[in-house]
């Protein structure tokens, strides 16, 4: 097995202004100020993760020696470094590792979201940029985050670079979410749309990602550990940046340097559960029959060292150490946070109601009802790292404004034709929910927000909320039921208070999924 790492951050701590408290005229302005206070520390989650500061973390050069060190391993640079990438987030990447490598990286290649160089000049990014004359080629593809042909020609290229490398070459890969989008190449003679449509098919017929993952990697030439195989015997340094929940190396673009431990029979076993076994094109068919047990080759990669660089826990702990710099007592919760959206909505909305009654009333706690509903559905979420119990703790004895953090990725069921994100979604439905009984004299603020900055077809990141969302709304003769039943998130918030309760970005140049941020402060 390929080894892993995780980077550990060390990170400097940015300023944040301190949020003064106490005052009678202080509740009016309240719900802003803690936005603003939200909103700085949202971009101080997202800019623990940025592309440079990861890189520089996990990368260090001896100049004088032509030592690479990551982590604690070495590697003698000679004229033999090689880059290739793929993700939203690996055109920053790419620029951080070419300043840092210099004239040592000899050619590079990455796949990254069309539009993107566009954007990072258009909002001033230069340091997500690479110079004039980089040794490194550019792809742009997938657009929507759909594979394409524009895709296609970038993976062949990454292929042609991995499979002409020799024993003496080091390949340095950059990974980030997305990548599988951008790194489609099917196994001839699968076409790229014959596989587009067998994923679709097993989407709709209810495959899991782990399904649907094991499917691409045995039609992929590059995924399941393809592209490692393509390099060797070079020897190859991967750098991911995780999108995925729990960091699964093997599923982050679909593993590109992580042998598979899937074989042919799984495959089929997953299409005759589904029922496309006899609707395979003949492609398929020929690919999987004449494969054998192990479509990747030997279990191993062991030339591969695999490393997390950074991920949404990693996001969090710097969220944790910023909050308690501004006097809250800031407490994580999960890095795992997924599910039904309606269903996430409503524990949050508990764990406000409960968490604000320990925190005005120690000692007293919520009532045994609301209590036993926020851990039946902390039970039904299976969150594998929720730190409830020890949340809850904190919060009863805290003396002053709390923070309750979270990360992940819930889902979203379409019901209707409107737009909207799963962030604001998630933050539209929890005002919802905290609008229905009183919560005592707490401030309450929610933040959801996606940390690639682009939170669905929107140009936004997401949203904040407080209790009197409703309320609000309801004088500016906005439903918030109807919103929400048509999938409507984004057009509300533009309308609500002219747009103040969306949360803009721009697009941040990386992507460790979404970060929820629940403030409580007593009155």
């Amino acid at each position: 097995m390929a080894a892993t790492l995780q980077v550990l951050p060390r990170l400097a701590r940015v300023p944040l202004r301190p949020l003064l408290l106490g005052g009678s005229g202080a509740r009016l302005a309240s719900g802003m100020a803690l936005a603003e206070q939200a909103r700085q520390l949202f971009e101080n989650t997202v800019g623990a993760v940025l592309p440079g500061p990861m890189m520089h973390r996990a990368l260090s050069l001896d100049p004088s020696s032509g030592q690479l060190k990551v982590r604690d391993r070495s590697f003698q640079l000679r004229q033999n470094l090689y880059l290739v990438g793929f993700g939203k987030a690996v055109l920053g990447m790419a620029a951080a590792a070419e300043e840092l490598l210099g004239q040592h990286l000899v050619q590079g290649v990455i796949s990254v979201p069309k539009g993107i160089r566009a954007a990072m000049e258009c909002t001033g990014k230069q340091e997500m940029l690479l110079k004039p004359h980089s040794r490194i080629q550019v792809f742009e593809g997938a657009e929507d985050n759909l594979p394409d042909r524009d895709a296609l020609r970038a993976a062949l290229a990454i292929r042609q670079l991995a499979e002409g490398l020799t024993a003496d070459d080091l390949l340095l890969v950059l990974i980030s979410g997305g990548g599988s989008a951008l790194l489609p190449a099917p196994i001839p003679p699968v076409t790229l749309e014959e596989k587009q449509t067998l994923t679709k098919l097993l989407a709709a017929r209810g495959a899991t990602i782990q399904e649907l993952n094991t499917i691409r990697k045995a039609l992929s030439q590059l995924k399941g550990g393809g592209l490692a195989q393509a390099a060797y015997p070079a020897q190859v340094i991967s750098l991911i940046l995780s999108d995925v929940i729990g960091d699964p190396v093997e599923v982050i673009a679909s593993g590109p340097t992580v042998a598979s431990i899937h074989n042919v029979q799984d495959c089929l076993h997953i299409l005759n559960r589904y029922g496309l076994r006899a609707a395979l094109p003949r492609s398929v068919k020929t690919v999987l029959a004449r494969a054998d047990s192990d479509p990747r080759g030997p279990h191993t990669c062991g030339h591969v060292l695999n490393v997390i660089i950074g991920s949404n826990a990693l996001a969090l702990a710097e969220a944790q150490r910023q909050a308690e710099a501004l006097g809250y007592r800031a407490m994580v919760l999960s890095a795992a946070m997924q599910g039904d959206v309606k269903v996430v909505a409503h524990f949050y909305e508990l764990l406000a109601r409960v968490a604000a009654a320990r925190l005005t009333l120690p000692g007293a706690g919520a009532s045994g009802e609301e209590d036993g509903q926020l851990h039946e559905l902390a039970a039904e979420l299976q969150l594998s790292d929720l730190q409830l119990e020890e949340a809850l703790e904190a919060v009863a004895g805290a003396r002053g404004p709390v923070c309750l953090l979270a990360g992940g990725e819930p889902t979203v069921q379409l019901q209707g034709s409107g737009k909207g994100g799963r962030n604001q979604e998630l933050a539209l439905r929890v005002g919802a929910e905290l609008g229905r009984w009183p919560l005592g004299s707490v401030d309450v603020l929610f933040l959801s927000g996606g940390t690639d900055g682009k939170d669905g077809p929107t140009e936004a990141a997401g949203a904040w909320v407080t209790p009197e969302l409703v309320s609000q709304a309801t004088t500016e003769g906005l439903d918030v039921a109807t919103f929400l039943a048509h999938n409507d998130s984004h057009t509300f918030f533009c309308r609500f208070r002219g747009g103040a309760h969306l949360l803009y970005t721009g697009l941040t140049g990386t992507n460790v999924m979404d970060a929820h941020l629940l403030f409580l402060r007593p009155r």
